[in-house]
């Protein structure tokens, strides 16, 4: 049995996108793969708000978020840590070799623009990361505001995990200054996992130049060098671009401000679900994902018993993760996601919840 999936990733793909996977395959260093790959980054920018380098890589977005660690820290990097992927962000870095230092702040709140003022200030840093939507919790940073104190500082590069938020707000890269922005394609893109798409700036690869040990699969440089061909420097997952292709055609037909604007309704839903059962949010306002809600668990449900009788019902449901298990849930609501979709999933939570 298909279980549909409410969980935060992987999530629920359309059938035609599945169809476009099975495609007749070709070779990546064909006419044909070139056609396809220009037109898939070209779409990609459009979302992006981009006319930075745009790259495809065979991978999850893990290994891009180590390439970037590897390409562009030369001296020290600052990991912004408000989640268990933002702090594994700062431990991928020093197992990179690298100078790295962390700033935490609590599970649930937001890395704040003033974090970002004070430790950018010091001067002790050449690059920082930062998860925009720390799927963990639930946390939404303010990227516009973090991004206007980063401008202040342009011997410091950006490197912004938007791996749970791209495609269901509006993220204008070249507008915000982001020097390298990193998605994989399982959240809100609503494909298969197995795709990472990053852009980055010219001063972004310029840094790159100067930075030995780069490695080789996630070498930015061989990324630009094989860009200029249409390509990438290794095999490409070629039956997931053709699978982004489609989704690209499917996300211009519904429109990019349609979009954002149905991520918003689906947040508002589950919002209004919340505080009509009781619940208490996780996260406070403003900083609530748009793709995602972390719910406190003040009822004191089994949510081990409600995953597995949600999974009999037909329905994947996550519960907290790591430390947070157990004290909350999350409900994910992004990718193509509707409204009734979402319905008949709390429908029949509601019905579970009131048996456990």
């Amino acid at each position: 049995m298909h279980k549909k999936l409410f969980i935060p990733g992987p999530v629920e793909i359309a059938p035609d996108i599945l169809r476009a996977m099975a495609t007749p395959m070709i070779g990546h260093r064909m006419p044909e793969y070139a056609r396809l790959h220009s037109g898939v980054t070209a779409g990609l920018k459009r979302v992006m708000g981009t006319e930075n380098r745009v790259f495809l890589a065979t991978s999850s977005a893990f290994g891009v978020m180590e390439g970037a660690v590897r390409n562009l820290v030369k001296g020290r990097c600052v990991n912004f840590c408000n989640g268990a992927f933002s702090d594994k962000w700062h431990d991928v870095t020093r197992r990179c070799g690298k100078e790295a230092e962390a700033v935490t702040v609590a599970w649930g709140q937001p890395v704040t623009p003033e974090l970002v003022e004070q430790a950018l200030a010091s001067g002790r840093y050449d690059s920082f990361t930062l998860i925009h939507n720390e799927t963990s919790t639930g946390v939404m940073s303010p990227l516009p505001e973090i991004m206007a104190v980063a401008r202040r500082y342009p011997n410091v590069i950006s490197i912004v995990d938007t791996v749970s938020s791209m495609s269901a707000l509006p993220i204008p890269v070249d507008e915000l200054g982001i020097d390298v922005c990193i998605f994989g394609v399982q959240k809100a893109f609503a494909l298969p996992p197995g795709l990472a798409v990053f852009s980055a700036s010219q001063r972004a690869l310029e840094r790159a130049k100067g930075v030995e040990g780069r490695g080789y699969y996630f070498d930015f440089l061989e990324f630009a060098v094989n860009d200029d061909k249409d390509n990438t420097p290794s095999t490409p997952c070629i039956s997931l671009i053709y699978a982004m292709a489609k989704q690209l055609e499917r996300f211009f037909a519904e429109g990019l401000e349609q979009r954002w604007a149905r991520h918003r309704d689906l947040a508002a839903y589950v919002g209004g679900w919340v505080r009509e059962r009781g619940f208490d949010f996780f996260v406070a306002e403003p900083y609530r994902s748009l793709t995602l809600t972390c719910i406190a668990n003040t009822r004191g449900i089994d949510l081990k018993e409600l995953k597995t009788v949600l999974g009999e019902r037909g329905f994947a449901f996550d519960d907290g993760y790591g430390k947070l298990k157990g004290k909350t849930f999350r409900i994910a609501h992004m990718g193509d996601m509707t409204l009734d979709d979402l319905a008949e999933f709390i429908s029949v939570l509601d019905e579970v919840i009131r048996k456990v």
